[in-house]
């Protein structure tokens, strides 16, 4: 089984986390479902879920970026989900700087 078939195994979470992972280096990721909240909505029908995340990305590779920059920086690396299937996210994306407790 190729590594397509094998990623279909995985959640969407999971999926996006190691993507994210491997794309941006992050030191932290946290990947929530929020798919629940909305149940019913047209872009929701007919799925098995898994269309709507909430992301918080710490990533060294977003120093000196712009937060649009960042996000397309996220979607870029998420290409392969928003075509099959992943109908949103919100993004949260910080430097570790900007992580850091003050």
């Amino acid at each position: 089984m190729g590594s397509r078939g094998a990623s279909v195994l995985l959640s969407r979470a999971s999926r996006i986390k190691t993507k994210l992972q491997s794309t941006l280096e992050a030191s932290i990721i946290e990947v929530e479902d929020v798919s629940h909240q909305h149940a019913g909505h047209a872009a929701v029908k007919g799925t098995q879920g898994e269309t709507h995340f909430n992301v918080k990305i710490v990533s060294p590779k977003f120093q000196g970026q712009s937060l649009v920059k960042r996000h397309r920086m996220v979607y870029d690396a998420l290409a392969e989900e928003l075509q099959s299937g992943l109908h949103a996210l919100s993004i949260i994306a910080k430097t570790p700087e900007e992580a850091a407790p003050k």
